[in-house]
């Protein structure tokens, strides 16, 4: 029987038996925060002697490394299983767990992709000046397995990193101000709530707009705001009445945006049209020069709807991978030519003609 999971909503209980109730094959993206097993001692007290607020609830308490590695390939088992084949799960974590979550991910049959370090500007101090500053965590983004066609926004993410490749270690501060969810005596909601740019960036990467989004770990609710932010589907699993609830509440008040970004149009595909056919429509024709922007190295179409430079004749990306010295090279980005008037990529003029453009 088949089975429907509701969208947009926090289910409440146990992520494992949740998980055990989904069916396989069935989320495009995971992002999982689990408890770190930080195994704190005594009190956190800060340089003037007051008491720091630090990870001490109860469910991140396990009696062992053992009980912590048996819950963790529980739960990480379960996700591959909901996992579409394609699909992608963030696994993020601290020096504490995060080495025993890639071991167990590993063995599992995960595939990592990118180990993302999340460099906090504003962490938190070491107060007893017994070590460095902790001030970072890291993220394991892994596709279910070797083979999977995990899908990345490459393109949004340069655009969002000004036009440069962005890179594995992401500044972004630790959650505070008014984006810190506090409860009616002004303590926080929850000691380890992530902020929203960490969420973003995880789930703007890797997903397209009306995918479904898993978090085990649903906590507040960040993965679900920024979700619904993006036009994207959530489903959250957590087990604590006042963290749903703060969720419920935070999620009922997000915007849907509506950007080139959320729609992913700087990552879709460009259409498919030939050379050839292009000349078959009028765009370009039998014997025209597609030119080097600089205009210094050119080659001519022929009938075959190859371009020739010389004696040598194959293909776009051929040609301009021997003008640049290549093994290869996108010809689409290379060439430019006249056209009504203009010097143009010849990029430009597949969609011309798929919209029907003179």
């Amino acid at each position: 029987m088949d089975v429907t999971i509701p969208k947009d909503t926090i289910l409440q209980g146990d992520c494992i038996e949740i998980l055990k109730s989904l069916p396989e094959n069935s989320i495009d993206l995971i992002f999982a925060d689990p408890p770190y097993n930080m195994q704190t001692e005594g009190e956190l007290l800060r340089t003037d002697g007051s008491q720091f607020s630090g990870v001490t609830d109860k469910w991140d308490k396990f009696q062992s490394l053992k009980e912590y590695d048996d819950f963790c390939k529980k739960w990480l088992s379960e996700c591959r299983r909901v996992l579409k084949n394609d699909g992608a799960i963030w696994v993020i974590g601290s020096f504490q767990n995060v080495y025993r979550l890639g071991y167990i991910m590993q063995d599992l049959g995960f595939w990592i992709l990118n180990d993302v370090i999340w460099s906090k500007p504003n962490a938190v101090p070491n107060f007893g000046g017994t070590r460095f500053q902790n001030s970072h965590e890291t993220l394991l983004w892994c596709s279910k397995s070797k083979g999977s066609k995990y899908h990345f926004n490459y393109k949004t993410m340069k655009y969002l990193n000004g036009d440069k490749q962005m890179k594995s270690v992401w500044d972004i501060g630790i959650c505070i101000g008014n984006e810190r969810l506090k409860d009616e005596n002004g303590d926080k909601v929850h000691s380890t709530q992530k902020p929203e740019k960490l969420l973003y960036n995880v789930i703007l990467s890797s997903t397209e707009k009306g995918d479904f989004v898993l978090d085990p770990f649903f906590g507040t609710g960040t993965t679900g705001a920024i979700a619904k932010k993006l036009g994207r589907h959530f489903l959250g699993i957590e087990r604590e009445d006042k963290y749903i609830k703060a969720a419920e509440k935070r999620i009922k008040n997000v915007q849907i945006e509506s950007s080139n970004l959320v729609d992913n149009t700087l990552d879709e595909k460009p259409p498919r049209f030939s050379i050839k056919q292009l000349v078959e429509l009028g765009y370009l024709y039998v014997g025209q020069k597609l030119f080097s922007k600089d205009k210094l190295l050119y080659a001519e179409i022929t009938e075959r709807g190859t371009v020739k430079t010389g004696n040598f004749e194959s293909s776009i990306h051929k040609v301009s991978a021997k003008f640049l010295n290549r093994s290869n090279n996108n010809g689409w980005d290379y060439f430019w030519c006249e056209y009504n008037g203009r010097f143009v990529c010849i990029d430009s003029l597949r969609y011309l003609a798929k919209g029907g453009v003179k």
